[in-house]
């Protein structure tokens, strides 16, 4: 009671609605609940990231991984697979997808996660995560105040703020609006940089639904609704030859997959 008295002063406002039959969280007390419970989530990720980077351990198991995946959803994997095999080292290397696919193929590392639809026949893959892309605006952006949905030709032949070439997210955008469509406004190599982008009103983008959330919550960006199908996509592990029954990588796609399966089912 006294921490949360003192907690209380610092931030100028009640978080407990105090009384003889107990206590209950004020609006803005469950408000900043949910900010806390976020902000926690983002340093176990920025721990369980920042030591896969490290790789620290005994053996190692060295994953590829392109930048929406990394950002988003690995660092929640490698903590769950940690739990399952302390002793296993990950090591983490992000880039795009092409990169990605490039590595595996070349042996460099032993696993890959994926964003792109263009995979190789050389490889083997397996869907680990049912993902959304959505289009954003700024709050500004004639997008942002259309009366309805966004026609697809119109977002066919329109230029937007995009990752660079070989980036799944582009190649995915690619094959489900249009590969013919016009050169990007700018194009930049992270999704954090691509949402100030929008944000200061250099254009719209089309990004994951991973990638955007915490913008779209805050009111910085406005999700653009599209007529007809959602913008869907799979995000694919990539291995070569077989994996090893009880080995590291194929327990770590196991993780993978079954963090991934209340997702699936949301989308």
């Amino acid at each position: 009671s006294r921490s949360l008295r003192t907690l209380e002063r610092r931030l100028g406002y009640t978080l407990l609605r105090r009384s003889t039959r107990g206590s209950t969280l004020t609006p803005e007390g469950v408000l900043t609940t949910e900010w806390a419970r976020e902000a926690l989530e983002a340093v176990d990720r920025l721990a369980a990231g920042a030591d896969a980077l490290a790789h620290r351990g005994q053996e190692e198991l060295t994953i590829g991984s392109s930048m929406t995946i990394a950002e988003h959803l690995l660092p929640g994997w490698i903590g769950a697979f940690r739990a399952r095999r302390p002793g296993v080292a990950t090591r983490l290397r992000v880039m795009n997808s092409a990169q990605v696919i490039e590595a595996v193929a070349g042996g460099d590392v032993a696993l890959g996660f994926v964003e792109t639809p263009d995979l190789p026949a050389g490889l083997q893959h397996l869907t680990v995560f049912t993902d959304q892309l959505v289009v954003v605006a700024g709050p500004g952006h004639a997008w942002a105040r259309l009366d309805g949905p966004l026609e697809p030709a119109e977002l066919a032949v329109t230029a937007l703020v995009e990752r660079e070439e070989g980036s799944g997210t582009r190649a995915f955008l690619d094959r489900l609006v249009d590969d013919h469509r016009p050169a990007p406004l700018v194009e930049l190599n992270s999704n954090s940089a691509i949402c100030q982008a929008v944000v200061e009103g250099i254009g719209p983008a089309v990004l994951s639904r991973l990638a955007v959330e915490g913008y779209l919550r805050a009111g910085l960006l406005v999700e653009v609704p599209t007529r007809g199908r959602q913008l869907g996509r799979t995000l694919q592990a990539v291995w070569r030859d077989r994996l090893p029954d009880g080995g590291a990588a194929a327990g770590f796609v196991e993780v993978a997959r079954g963090a991934g399966r209340p997702a699936d089912a949301g989308h």
